[in-house]
């Protein structure tokens, strides 16, 4: 998919719920750590500048996504596990402020139109999310773990011509940063790595799509502005919570 249109992606941007002007707004940012602070201040001016890129065709979807999934966040979880008093903030955050529950619903609609999903696909991307995943039954067969499954990816990297040019790990899974050689590809017409993102990638979608029903997050490719990098990483999937992904409503009466 080559992305939403312009305008329809910035009727969703524009609806962003302005924290309130009074008390209300220091007490709700006070118990969320100045996450919405950060939102306001910073995440979404820098938003505003990509949509309009992207509206003007210099950015693809893929920059405008990365932003959004960077947005600052308010950790409810350790992985798995709940974080009891940070629930309990986002819960008198929400009490103080309706707009805190109205940033989620808002974020939640930002990101379904950015996303890949079945209904949003060509009849091409479809194609190659299904060829990626009929692949990744034998390139995946018997990987369990993040490192298995790296060890494959990067193997499956290098053998359509990816150059690998950095490997790390850490508590936040394993990440392999590479160079694409399709990223110029037609970048005269489409515009720079449109043919690795907007195309290619729906193969590493299938992958997605198997490894997520084994409990394997892997996070695919991702665009790197300024520079011919990309990056990906795998981590053991787990059930990680935080605002405004996740609503107030969600953690409501839990532990």
């Amino acid at each position: 998919m080559a992305g939403p249109t312009a305008a329809a992606l910035r009727r969703v941007v524009d609806r962003f719920p302005t924290p309130p002007n009074d008390d209300r707004f220091a007490d709700a940012d006070d118990r969320l750590d100045g996450t919405y602070s950060r939102i306001v201040e910073s995440w979404y001016p820098e938003l505003q500048r990509r949509v309009s890129a992207y509206a003007a065709g210099d950015v693809l979807r893929e920059d405008v996504l990365e932003h959004v999934e960077a947005i600052p966040s308010f950790r409810l979880t350790d992985g798995a596990a709940p974080l009891p008093d940070r629930r309990d903030a986002l819960a008198a955050a929400a009490a103080a402020a309706d707009e805190v529950a109205a940033v989620s619903a808002w974020y939640g609609d930002l990101r379904a139109l950015l996303v890949d999903s079945p209904e949003n696909r060509s009849l091409l991307e479809r194609a190659l999310h299904d060829f990626g995943y009929a692949l990744a039954h034998g390139l995946f067969l018997g990987a369990s773990s993040p490192e298995a499954v790296v060890r494959r990816l990067r193997l499956a990297y290098r053998s359509v011509g990816v150059r690998i040019d950095q490997t790390d790990s850490g508590p936040g899974g394993e990440r392999t940063t590479f160079t694409c050689p399709y990223r110029d590809v037609a970048a005269g017409r489409c515009g720079a790595k449109w043919v690795c993102h907007e195309k290619l990638d729906r193969v590493d979608d299938g992958y997605v799509t198997y490894l997520a029903e084994r409990g394997i997050d892997y996070q695919r490719p991702r665009d790197c502005p300024g520079t011919d990098q990309c990056y990906s990483t795998v981590a053991r999937d787990h059930a990680e919570q935080w605002w405004p992904k996740t609503p107030p409503s969600a953690v409501a009466g839990e532990p």
